[in-house]
């Protein structure tokens, strides 16, 4: 297996979290799972992992040069059935190493939306690399975590029938509603997730100085580290909102839980997502999403029923929405319920399931 980190790289994020949920359920099925990812400063060259094997080379910054040799020597030193490769930064294309069966784990291509976060020669090696896909992987099977990733596949020249979808699941054991809370009186919002400009976490934030201009008493809760925080930071001041928007950083597994389950609502107003585990996450909490109508969060997010869906960059339609939330208990609470019920469908054992037969699927395939 390739990723470019593993769960314990302090970069790690909801594509470690996807992996990992997945493929640990297989070791403890009885396969052996070997991970080549990159490493960072500090991090021991090898691991272990909930039974993952996992050897790291180089960095975040590096692997796209290193990794594809790391994983042709390790291909050369064991007994493998299959090669899968998680493509949630830069392809490594290595369904061209071996002749082994190929799996391609895509959680959401970014396509244009890398120059919101990267300069434009970064960016458009980017878009040039995904756009190679359908040729480098052209005996790989695909395994898509939304019907809006597929879709972007299919448009970029995969047939369908190399396709899986297979939702991510939640825990819905472990995130729930809290006994007997009442949120009558709950007046903060939350976004949770790492602040990187491709993000759009400041739409949320220009939203809730709109929103406040009728209930001034609004606030939002930013749970995540990243490097667009100081731009945020500076936003949020330059709107007068500095009281208004609480900064927590990256917060422990307990605090997280809490804010799920104590805020009015889940904000995302990212332009694209591969399927929103945030979104499920709050859900499981009983708490409603109020999420941009873009790929991957209309997966997620059924509009009216879970939440709300409104049009990406549309600030005054966010802004409203929040309010609607904010002013409407019974609308919260019927979005809240439906939320944790659309939840339950979604587990972590049925996606390790369907993974295990997609990817028996391909190797059978093959033989």
């Amino acid at each position: 297996m390739v990723n470019w980190q593993d769960l314990e790289n302090p970069h790690a994020g909801g594509a470690e979290i996807h992996l990992f949920e997945l493929f640990a359920r297989l070791v403890a099925r009885g396969h052996q799972v070997h991970l080549v990812c990159s490493g960072w400063t500090g991090g021991a060259p090898t691991a272990s992992v909930q039974g993952i094997t996992i050897e790291r080379h180089g960095d975040r910054h590096t692997f796209a040069l290193v990794g594809r040799r790391a994983v042709r020597r390790a291909l050369a030193h064991g007994d493998f059935d299959l090669v899968v490769e998680d493509v949630n930064k830069l392809p490594l294309f290595t369904a061209r190493l071996s002749r082994l069966p190929s799996c391609v784990i895509v959680p959401h291509l970014f396509g244009t939306t890398a120059y919101h976060e990267a300069s434009w020669p970064m960016a458009t090696v980017v878009v040039a690399a995904e756009w190679l896909i359908p040729l480098a992987y052209r005996r790989s099977g695909f395994h898509a975590i939304s019907e809006s990733t597929r879709d972007d596949l299919v448009a970029r020249g995969i047939p369908p029938d190399r396709i899986a979808v297979i939702h991510p699941g939640v825990d819905a054991a472990r995130f729930h509603p809290a006994a007997g809370l009442d949120r009558s009186g709950a007046v903060s919002f939350l976004y949770v997730g790492r602040l990187k400009r491709y993000k759009e976490v400041d739409l949320a934030i220009r939203a809730l100085g709109r929103a406040r201009a009728s209930r001034p008493q609004l606030r939002l809760d930013i749970a995540g580290s990243g490097d667009d925080r100081p731009r945020l930071a500076a936003l949020a001041d330059s709107l007068g909102l500095q009281d208004a928007v609480r900064f927590h950083g990256f917060v422990d597994e307990p605090t997280k839980l809490s804010l799920l389950q104590t805020s009015l609502a889940n904000l995302l107003p990212s332009p694209k997502e591969g399927w929103g585990i945030t979104v499920m996450e709050a859900a499981a909490c009983g708490t409603a999403s109020i999420a941009s109508n873009s790929p991957g969060l209309r997966d997620s997010v059924v509009d009216g029923t879970t939440g709300l869906l409104v049009r990406h960059g549309d600030v005054d339609e966010l802004a409203r929405a929040m309010l609607a939330v904010a002013t409407d208990p019974t609308l919260a609470a019927r979005l809240g319920s439906a939320a944790r019920r659309h939840a339950e469908r979604w587990t972590w054992d049925d996606a390790a399931m369907a993974t295990e037969a997609h990817l028996e699927s391909l190797v059978r395939a093959t033989h």
